[in-house]
């Protein structure tokens, strides 16, 4: 039975799967999102097709392997940067950190315990006092016996080995018995303490250094620093003169012989005390080596290297230059940015940015771009468009390339204002509206500046010039408009080329001159590329573009010539249609020319079986008199059919096509349903059972406001004709009870007509019918031959009486004239 059901269907013209879909209305219908991803991999496939290509294009030395270079080869080409980077001035970087080297001063360790000597002098000459004290005491004037002294005099001697070792360890210095005898004889007297203690303090203060010419050296270069290896201070010494060696001090405490005299009471003195402090000098500044290099070493690795910047485009070597080492070094830094295993991860990278890039744009487009069409037509003629261009974008780029090498007069630069980039929005914005144009116009803007070197004033010339050209075509009727938008596009490039080389190049040169005349050149190519592309793109694609709708709407057309001739009351009626929409659509945001020209063609189905429509019959014949409702039914259900195979086979397009198919929505035939209900009463109810389902139309209901429009018209100008005096007030009764009736059978629902635009093209309906229908004046001549005038003045109601096919003015009349709508 299900099999049955289905061959049913498919007899008139409703397909399986659109069968299955309305059958049971168990299959649950996805959510919108769920549908945008998971309904069509067509859009999957594209994406992921699309990114990496583009994304491989845009790193094209990913795929070959780079050139090896060495010192002496000569160039073969001019070699540019292909990207901005830094290259180390290592010479510089060199000789910069030789500077720091030498700027750090060498460390030399200051010994501040030195000075503690004082309180080891005093000590010691305390020690000695004490010494001298007890030794006179020993030698006492009392007699004594040759033994005890003997045993007296070993006493004092080794007493004085004692004290001497003590006084020399106390100052750390080694023994000097000649020095401590004389301290001894003369009682270590507190003149030479003092004088000692002031010779050595003075000299210690100064520093004393055991290798003075290398001091000097150091000197030499800025200076040394002090550190107290005890407060850890540091400072620093730019004099030499202020420093002693080992003999400097010795002689500096020589020189104060003079000076000791003066001080010291007794002349004997003066030698000791120069001969006890020279005894206590020694180096307390000493090169801490270790220290100096470390400092030298973390200064230069405190340098960082010097670089100096290759911007991208730059010059690295010219054709026919011998290649030196700095060559080498730029090309190895070229080289490797190019290296197809450091680019593994870049493309892939790209590949995910511009598939996030067209993700978004095509999320936001089918939400917010009216003029956006979800079917994979479109969609494949998007992708192809977009990868032509970005081809054709990066082919110009190259031929620029190797003109600015020959005519050095020409930079690549203002070359790339000669490009016709804007040949992408024009044909975008004719076949599928300026809304998805602009969309496209971002997209290939922000890919061709990437090819171009990521330059921002590119991007904003790309997407203006696109912008303007995708206005400028948007109601294109003619080709002659593509021509008109070319020399448009062409001025707007003088402007912003000359802007941008104003900005870029402060200084007038060459440049200023050349580049208006390749903008304007450039949108003069666009416009003539657009119009040889156009008829291509329309035969390949299938598109329905104003021009071509202009074609088709040409009654000379081969297809509406055989229509006239073989349905001429069809003709007829599809020509007043044709008038209804063309006027209406306007006023609803709809292609009037579209419209216009749908209606034109709405009704060519008819031409199979022309005399089974009774606007097509004569001499009161009707062939559906001997049919049984439901053959009759499927006879008229058929022309949608038919209707559908001669728009594919003469051509029409795809939007023409669906309009034919759309006409008559899912509505009911009801004159002939209306009839098999009757039968079925008259004969007592023992047929079949009669089901509305087989006296619809297939559908689908209409998808567009033209085809909304269409199939109101359609509606109309067939139910006016039923009317016996069609009246201004009658018309627009019936229109309005047609329109609300089509509206409550929900055949409506699927289109954008709102009930605010439902009310303009009745209101239009209304206007145009009046003028059709006018009244006229009866003039005398104007009678039948049987002595009877027409109602109304029109010769064809008098064919209408004659035939007995009268029709009444009540309202009972009019409603059987409704129910015969689906004959026409």
């Amino acid at each position: 039975m299900a099999d049955k059901a289905k061959i049913a269907l498919h007899r008139r013209g409703r397909s399986l799967t659109q069968a299955d879909r309305e059958g049971t209305g168990r299959f649950k219908r996805p959510g919108p999102m769920t549908r945008w991803f998971l309904g069509d991999r067509l859009k999957w496939i594209i994406l992921l097709i699309l990114s990496p290509t583009i994304a491989i294009l845009l790193f094209p030395n990913f795929l070959t392997k780079p050139d090896v270079h060495r010192i002496g080869d000569v160039a073969e080409r001019d070699i540019k940067a292909s990207r901005d980077f830094l290259l180390e001035n290592k010479a510089r970087t060199e000789k910069n950190r030789e500077t720091a080297v030498k700027g750090v001063l060498s460390v030399y360790d200051f010994d501040s315990t030195s000075l503690q000597v004082v309180p080891r002098i005093r000590e010691a000459f305390d020690i000695g006092k004490e010494y001298v004290a007890n030794a006179s005491y020993t030698a006492s004037p009392d007699r004594a016996s040759p033994r005890a002294e003997m045993k007296g005099a070993a006493k004092v001697s080794k007493d004085l080995a004692a004290a001497r070792e003590r006084f020399f360890e106390i100052l750390e210095i080694p023994p000097d018995s000649q020095a401590f005898e004389q301290l001894v004889q003369a009682g270590f007297p507190a003149g030479v303490e003092d004088a000692s203690i002031q010779l050595v303090t003075r000299v210690f203060k100064r520093g004393v250094v055991g290798n003075r010419q290398m001091l000097k050296a150091q000197m030499e270069r800025g200076g040394i620093i002090l550190h107290d290896i005890n407060t850890k201070e540091e400072v620093k010494a730019a004099r030499f003169d202020r420093f002693f060696d080992l003999q400097g001090a010795k002689d500096y405490i020589r020189n104060q012989k003079k000076a000791l005299k003066e001080t010291l009471k007794s002349p004997e003195l003066v030698p000791i005390s120069m001969i006890f402090a020279q005894s206590l000098i020694k180096p307390n500044l000493t090169y801490n080596q270790r220290e100096t290099e470390s400092r030298k070493d973390l200064a230069k690795r405190s340098i960082k290297p010097t670089y100096f910047r290759i911007k991208r485009g730059e010059m690295l070597v010219r054709e026919g230059e011998l290649i030196g080492p700095e060559h080498i070094l730029k090309l190895a830094e070229e080289t490797r940015s190019q290296n197809p295993v450091e680019m593994l991860g870049r493309v892939p990278a790209m590949a995910v940015i511009i598939g996030v890039l067209f993700l978004v744009i095509y999320m936001v487009g089918s939400i917010s771009i009216k003029s956006f069409k979800n079917d994979r037509r479109d969609l494949l003629f998007s992708s192809l468009a977009l990868l032509g261009m970005f081809l054709f974008v990066w082919a110009f780029k190259f031929v620029a390339e190797e003109v600015a090498r020959g005519f050095p007069q020409f930079t690549q630069e203002v070359l790339l204002f000669s490009m016709p980039i804007a040949l992408g929005a024009m044909l975008i914005s004719v076949f599928q509206g300026v809304g998805v144009a602009v969309a496209f116009s971002l997209v290939l803007s922000v890919l061709a500046s990437l090819i171009t070197g990521d330059r921002v004033e590119y991007f904003v010339y790309f997407l203006i010039n696109s912008l303007v050209a995708a206005y400028g075509v948007r109601n294109c009727s003619d080709r002659g408009i593509l021509i008109k938008t070319g020399l448009l596009v062409g001025l707007v490039n003088i402007a912003l080329s000359l802007s941008i080389v104003m900005v870029y190049s402060p200084r007038f040169t060459a440049d200023a001159i050349i580049a208006p005349l390749a903008g304007f050149a450039g949108g003069i190519l666009a416009g003539v590329m657009t119009t040889g592309i156009l008829p291509l793109i329309e035969m390949s694609f299938g598109f329905t573009t104003n021009i071509k709708l202009l074609e088709l709407a040409n009654l000379d057309q081969p297809l509406l010539r055989d229509f006239m001739v073989q349905a001429p009351g069809t003709y007829h009626h599809s020509v007043i249609t044709s008038n209804m929409v063309e006027a209406t659509a306007k006023a609803v945001d709809a292609n009037p020319l579209l419209a216009k020209v749908s209606a034109y063609y709405h009704d060519i189905g008819k031409m199979k079986k022309p005399l089974y429509f009774i606007e097509n019959q004569r001499l009161g014949e009707n062939r559906h008199e001997k049919l049984a409702p439901s053959m009759s039914s499927l006879i008229l259900i058929s022309h949608v059919k038919d209707g559908v195979e001669l728009a594919k086979k003469h051509k029409l397009g795809k939007e023409i096509i669906d309009i034919i198919q759309q006409h008559h929505g899912k509505s009911v035939i009801s004159y002939f349903f209306q009839k098999a209900k009757d039968r079925k009463r008259s004969k007592g109810g023992k047929s079949i059972e009669i089901k509305e389902e087989d006296f619809r139309y297939p559908g689908p209901k209409p998808q567009t406001k033209e085809a909304g429009l269409v199939m109101l018209a359609d509606m109309v100008e067939a139910a006016t004709r039923s009317l016996g005096d069609p009246t201004p007030a009658r018309i627009q009764g019936l229109v309005q009870k047609i329109i609300n009736n089509a509206f409550s059978d929900g055949q409506l629902d699927e289109c954008e007509l709102t009930l605010k635009d439902l009310h303009e093209i009745a209101k239009s309906f209304n206007k145009t019918l009046s003028g059709i229908f006018h009244h006229r004046v009866e003039y005398p001549e104007m009678v039948s031959r049987s002595g009877r005038r027409a109602r109304n003045g029109n010769t064809d109601q008098i064919q209408r009486d004659n035939l007995g096919k009268k029709i009444s003015d009540n309202t009972e009349e009019t409603e059987d004239g409704l129910k015969r709508l689906g004959l026409s």
